[in-house]
């Protein structure tokens, strides 16, 4: 009899076990659910280099936050900011203010910058010359093809000491018309496209091309290198950044995203990364 008596507690013992096994199995199974559900995917569209590489390192920075970020990668300017007032991006990264506020002029878009994370220094680059001092008269300088970018090279232009421009004129909005001295009487060429510069480098089209800072890179060039003069990076106002849409600037996701991208661990994969040639923005 106590053999039997035995018996049914044991047995009884054992179903509780399962019992609470299974119900700790439940909860633990529940409780990954709610993380899985509380995981925040963000699209992210960029330009190759620097800008998707900037946010594959920002990525598992972004998981320990509990984002999934994706990123969609882009080789044409024109066609990011119209993916993200389409819905089809959260967020895009590969511009400065003036482009997008250029863009946003003449397409109607509600989009917005939420914030600056690093500045690439424009080029200028030569096959035949080694400093802007040995080109020669009637140079031939080829520049982007990008009005939003016009004011910027224009500018990089008289920084450098090779034109003047009128001071009555603020240098962001600068066109050629705008050139007041030009003392080698530079051929400026403006009617080549972003994505071109590097080619016509590499083909020694010009005697100097003006090439932005990402082509640059995606075309195997280092510009604290092989320029022959770099734009400065300090006061500089062509900072990349993270635009969304107008309606997503409050969202705890993208205060994240640009958090981390801001973060000192991302900072120094820039300057590991681009020694001079991307610079971090520090504010």
């Amino acid at each position: 009899m106590k053999k039997y008596l035995l018996s049914i507690v044991f047995t009884i013992f054992a179903i509780l076990l399962v019992a609470c096994g299974g119900e700790d199995n439940a909860a633990q199974e529940a409780t990954e659910g709610n993380k899985e559900q509380e995981t925040k995917v963000l699209k992210v569209g960029a330009t190759t280099v620097p800008h998707a590489e900037i946010l594959e390192e920002a990525k598992p920075l972004l998981k320990e936050k509990g984002i999934d970020l994706q990123i969609e990668e882009f080789s044409d300017y024109p066609i990011i900011n119209p993916a993200l007032a389409e819905g089809d991006l959260d967020a895009n990264y590969f511009q400065h203010v003036p482009y997008l506020d250029n863009a946003i002029k003449e397409n109607g878009f509600e989009l917005e910058n939420v914030g600056a994370i690093h500045i690439e220094p424009f080029g200028i680059y030569s096959k035949e010359f080694k400093t802007l001092d040995e080109l020669p008269e009637g140079a031939k300088i080829i520049m982007s093809n990008n009005v939003a970018e016009m004011g910027r090279v224009l500018a990089l232009l008289e920084e450098k000491g090779l034109i003047k421009l009128n001071p009555d004129v603020e240098k962001i909005n600068a066109t050629k018309d705008d050139i007041v001295e030009n003392e080698k009487n530079l051929e400026i060429d403006d009617s080549v496209a972003p994505e071109m510069l590097a080619s016509a480098y590499e083909n020694n089209e010009g005697d100097a091309v003006i090439i932005n800072g990402n082509y640059a890179l995606a075309a195997g060039l280092n510009p604290a290198e092989d320029a022959i003069a770099l734009e400065a990076g300090e006061n500089n106002p062509y900072a990349n950044i993270i635009v969304v849409r107008s309606e997503d600037k409050e969202k705890e996701e993208i205060k994240t995203l640009v958090e981390v991208l801001k973060s000192q661990e991302i900072k120094d994969f820039i300057n590991t990364k681009y020694p001079g040639s991307v610079l971090p923005v520090n504010d």
